[in-house]
Order: C-alpha cells, then sequence, then structure tokens
C-alpha cells in the first residue's frame, strides 16, 4: 500500500503493510529491526499504539474517517505509549522523522493509492485493501 500527503503532495510511504486483523493490530512491528524509508504499516482501527518491545523509534500519524492528520507523536522511542486520540480512526506507523521531512502536519489530508497503479484505494473497504 502506498500513502501520500495530499496536503503536501509527497508520498509518506510507498511499500506499507496493512494490519487490520486482531492479531496483526496486536503484533504490528513487533517483528521488526527497522523500517526502510519508503516502509510504513497502517493499523486500521486504532487511536493510540505503544512501543513496548520495539527496537527504533517511530513517527505515528493519526488519521480521521475523514482521512485528515488529527495527531502526531513524533520519535515515539520504544517502551513508550502515545495518548489516545478520540478523533483518529487509524494510525500510520513510519520511520522517525517522516512527518518531519515531508513537512506533514496536524490537518493534512492522506490518500491511500494502490502500490502499483498509484490508483486511490478506499481504506474502509476490507476487499479493496487486501486485492
Amino acid at each position: 500500500m502506498r500513502v501520500v500527503n495530499k496536503t503536501q503532495g509527497k508520498p509518506l510511504m510507498t511499500h506499507g503493510q496493512i494490519a487490520d486483523t486482531f492479531w496483526t493490530r496486536g503484533v504490528g512491528l513487533l517483528n521488526r529491526k527497522s523500517l526502510n524509508q519508503d516502509e510504513g504499516l497502517i493499523i486500521i482501527p486504532n487511536n493510540s499504539v505503544h512501543c513496548f518491545f520495539m527496537r527504533f523509534a517511530i513517527d505515528v500519524i493519526f488519521v480521521s474517517k475523514e482521512q485528515q492528520i488529527v495527531h502526531i507523536s513524533h520519535n515515539m522511542k520504544p517502551w513508550s505509549v502515545s495518548k489516545i486520540v478520540g478523533k483518529a480512526h487509524y494510525v500510520i506507523e513510519l520511520p522517525a522523522g517522516t512527518a518531519n521531512q515531508t513537512g506533514t502536519s496536524p490537518g493534512d489530508k492522506v490518500e491511500w493509492q494502490d502500490e502499483k497503479t498509484n490508483r486511490s484505494v478506499d481504506p474502509f473497504n476490507s476487499a479493496a485493501r487486501h486485492p
């Protein structure tokens, strides 16, 4: 999956995974040693994250059902916990520093895109998330 900050016109990730089951949401990035600059993880639904047992820092972007960024937790270190963001419907976990590097800020709009075609994908259609 690809996620683009439509407001800034910049990709946030070009090779992302989706965690949308009880198991994949629970595991998240725990089995990873790092994230490449173009990688990320979408956890849907979700409005809070923990970094227990993580091995690296991440940026966490909290997104509403309207595809608007409502909060960003920059450079979350291992063993930290985010606040609960009530307006968030899902989160995007990215390499630390990605939000600043792309000029991403609350209020920006995001769009999910197919990794191969760059066509828009409906994040609320489970079949579209897993073609």
